[in-house]
């Protein structure tokens, strides 16, 4: 194994910290940072209160948010049968957690089926877009008042710096699109900020190169008369090069239409059309720890024994990996109960993926529990069948905040990175360990 497919410590605590969106992902090298965006189907929507009318109309407005998302176009809201499905959104509902506060901003919290939606999208005709995603690096500097300033990950509360990352950052969440900007280094580097205007795309390929991403992109905002401009330029997976803009009469919305602009290019390339979507969904599943034919038969079996697979067939085996394709009915996280159920099947962690090198890679329902903080309650309450969220603190009710929304490392190469951008859901990252069967003759 080369020495440059590992990662430092260092690196794995960055990237840690770094999962969650606008985040700065930073690896010792290897520009190619194919992600998996996890959250694409959670969401949460300001509601008036928690009466089954105003859940109602949150549970509609959380799907059709999520709709957007995973078809990658706002237009899919325009597609015939798109409101008979809204109208019936708990159908699709796994969980959601209504957060009370004394100020009445009460907000919902939902996560919904990635196997319903997905064919809910299917049945209407719209395009599905998948979690994995390519990552843009997005160097965004902005005029004002005479000045030039640029949007960094570090950038703290209060100034206009800060308010600029937040509406890109919210966007970016909005849409599921994979966005990270540069660090605080590069803030007092006015050649670079000249540069960035100027959209020299060499220039930026040179600073860009110890930073993970897939593309770049070169953004200049300005006001043009009463309004905000953007204007931006790709660079990297062959995209056109040429200068594309918008204009808004908010920060706000000019973020949502740049960002919105760039989920459409990426959906019309990587989203799989509605009759492509299928009956039985597929997953990619990762088994670390396979060293031997006997691992590799153990696993094999394992997966196959399980209620919901109907078919799993290694694709890769590379060092002490094995890659299987699983196909399975009902939904995703019903599948990871059942694989649950298997002690030699262990879940790695974010932190786990995030230290694997490239160069090795290719929910009970029915309760109600309650909590406060501070000014705040967050209740919680599961439909039959779903799965309780796993964060239900009160403290961070916003959308930016949602620790559900992150980024964690699609672990794939160059040459897999177009491949795994059309599948539909996530890799899913076990570690194999047959040791953890006890005998039950012996004991041990």
């Amino acid at each position: 194994m080369p020495d440059s497919g590992k990662i430092s410590m260092r690196a794995a605590q960055i990237i840690r910290r770094s999962m969650q969106m606008f985040g700065l992902l930073a690896l010792i090298a290897a520009p190619a940072a194919a992600v998996t965006v996890t959250g694409l189907y959670s969401v949460e929507v300001p509601v008036a209160s928690s009466q089954p009318e105003d859940l109602e109309q949150g549970y509609a407005e959380g799907l059709s948010r999520v709709f957007v998302r995973v078809s990658g176009t706002r237009d899919v809201l325009g597609n015939d049968g798109v409101d008979a499905l809204l109208n019936d959104a708990e159908s699709l509902l796994q969980s959601y957690q209504f957060l009370r506060s004394d100020e009445n901003n009460h907000r919902l919290r939902m996560s919904f089926g990635a196997v319903g939606v997905n064919r809910a999208l299917a049945s209407v005709d719209a395009p599905v877009w998948g979690a994995n995603r390519p990552l843009t690096l997005a160097w965004i500097a902005v005029e004002e008042s005479g000045r030039r300033t640029l949007v960094h990950a570090d950038a703290e509360n209060g100034g206009a710096d800060n308010q600029w990352r937040k509406v890109f950052q919210d966007a970016a969440i909005d849409r599921g699109l994979p966005v990270s900007l540069p660090p605080e280094d590069f803030r007092q580097d006015r050649e670079l900020l000249s540069d960035i205007w100027g959209q020299f795309t060499s220039s930026l390929r040179s600073a860009s190169e110890e930073l993970e991403h897939d593309l770049i992109s070169l953004v200049r905002v300005s006001r043009s008369g009463s309004q905000w401009r953007a204007g931006w330029v790709f660079d990297g997976m062959g995209l056109d090069s040429t200068e594309q803009s918008v204009t808004a009469d908010t920060r706000e919305e000019l973020a949502a239409r740049v960002i919105g602009r760039w989920a459409e290019m990426f959906a019309d390339r990587y989203a799989v059309a509605g009759s492509d979507v299928g009956e039985s969904p597929q997953v990619d599943i990762v088994v670390h720890g396979v060293t031997t034919l006997t691992d590799y038969a153990g696993v094999s079996s394992a997966l196959e024994k399980l209620s919901p697979v109907t078919d799993a067939g290694a694709t890769q085996a590379r060092a002490s990996q094995l890659k299987l394709r699983v196909v399975f009915s009902g939904e995703m996280e019903q599948l990871k109960q059942y694989i649950a159920l298997d002690p030699r099947l262990v879940p790695l962690s974010d932190a786990e993926v995030s230290r694997i090198p490239v160069s090795e890679s290719s929910d009970s329902g029915g309760g109600s529990d309650s909590a406060e903080s501070g000014s705040e309650e967050s209740v919680v309450q599961t439909p039959e069948g779903g799965v309780a969220l796993a964060e239900d603190s009160a403290e961070n009710t916003s959308a930016t905040a949602n620790p559900l929304f992150v980024y964690e490392p699609l672990l794939v190469d160059e040459e897999e990175s177009e491949q795994a951008f059309e599948s539909l859901y996530q890799v899913l990252h076990y570690r194999w360990q047959p040791a953890s069967i006890i005998d039950p003759e012996n004991g041990e």
